[in-house]
């Protein structure tokens, strides 16, 4: 569901900008006034681990389209909406800059649909009140369900409201909704059910990890050593060997795209589009998760698909890399926050 800068027009996406780092100034304010620093580290793996899960694109059946995880919900489980939404705007950068996976005109659109509605909606007003304060493994399942399910239809609709707002485009409202809700609906189960597994996992080796079930100003008072070790693990097998069983068929936004318009990809329209694009083919030194190859066809609008499974240095590179990249930024930003409250608190003393 990431989104290109050829859907946004310049107006709707600088007011998504604009909107979203709004929104972590605002997560950065209040994990800072949190002052748990032992939550950052666990920050950085979980956001390692999402980047490479968000590779796996899965095959919806009967539909000749895939999904992938967005992992919003996941984050705010274990993290709380704050970090989460910091962790998740970090990926979403990642993504963009160095591996042209969404737009940059797109990624306030972005972080707001895939972190904003799951953390900030979803988490607090669905997911809390069905797992409630006594946890068990099936409210966990039915909270994850109710909630990845309705998070990916408020995102699809959110992506098609930008859309439709931008006017750029040749994606009617009526028949893009038609298509991006169903296709979502089925991700979303996907979603729900992978949340739950991996919410069930953390649940049973570290349960006061989801204290921010219960706890408005969360703090992790126990060791995530073990926790943070599998998850490290899994996003090194993930992102380097798993990533070559990904579908190459479309995602559900480019399928609804292309029964839509069909079209899978959109021209850019304005110097602002061309000229972002040249920024994003400088930065994206693994585009599509992948080594540069030239004339590299689109799935889904090219007779030669690629080979399934794609078994590719560069797409286990892209997976190391750009988990890597992820949790180095998460840890600096975290470390760059603890060193703002220590200063404010230093100045507050004297004062």
């Amino acid at each position: 569901m990431h989104m290109a800068d050829a859907l946004i027009s310049p107006a709707v996406g600088g007011t998504m900008w604009c909107a979203s780092a709004g929104l972590i100034g605002y997560s950065a304010r209040k994990l800072r006034q949190e002052g748990d620093d032992r939550k950052v580290p666990l920050m950085g793996v979980l956001g390692a681990f999402v980047f490479a899960a968000q590779m796996i694109n899965f095959s919806i059946p009967g539909t000749g389209s895939s999904g992938h995880l967005g992992g919003g919900m996941l984050l705010a489980i274990l993290l709380g909406p704050y970090a989460a939404l910091l962790v998740m705007a970090s990926i979403l950068t990642v993504q963009a800059l160095f591996f042209a996976d969404g737009g940059l005109l797109a990624l306030g659109c972005n972080i707001f649909n895939l972190g904003f509605i799951p953390c900030f909606l979803v988490y607090p007003l669905v997911y809390r009140s069905i797992a409630g304060r006594n946890q068990t493994k099936q409210r966990i399942l039915v909270a994850s369900l109710v909630a990845a399910i309705l998070g990916l239809q408020l995102g699809a609709f959110s992506v098609v409201l930008e859309t439709v707002a931008s006017g750029i485009s040749e994606l009617p409202f009526g028949t893009f909704v038609l298509l991006m809700q169903p296709i979502h609906l089925a991700i979303g189960v996907v979603e729900g059910l992978a949340t739950a597994a991996v919410v069930g996992f953390v649940w049973q080796a570290r349960p006061e990890i989801l204290g921010t079930i219960v706890s408005s100003r969360p703090k992790i008072k126990t060791a995530t050593g073990r926790v943070a070790a599998v998850f490290l693990v899994s996003t090194a097998i993930i992102g380097g060997v798993l990533s070559w069983f990904a579908s190459t068929a479309p995602d559900g936004l480019e399928w609804a795209m292309q029964r839509t318009s069909g079209k899978a990809e959109l021209a850019a329209s304005s110097n602002t589009h061309a000229a972002l694009a040249v920024v994003q083919s400088k930065t994206a030194w693994l585009p599509d998760y992948d080594l540069p190859v030239a004339d590299r066809p689109v799935a889904g609008t090219d007779a030669r698909q690629p080979a399934w499974p794609s078994v590719s240095a560069g797409k286990s590179l892209s997976g190391l890399v750009g988990g890597g990249l992820t949790l180095i930024i998460i840890l600096l930003f975290g470390w760059a926050l603890s060193r703002r409250r220590v200063s404010w608190l230093e100045g507050d003393r004297h004062a």
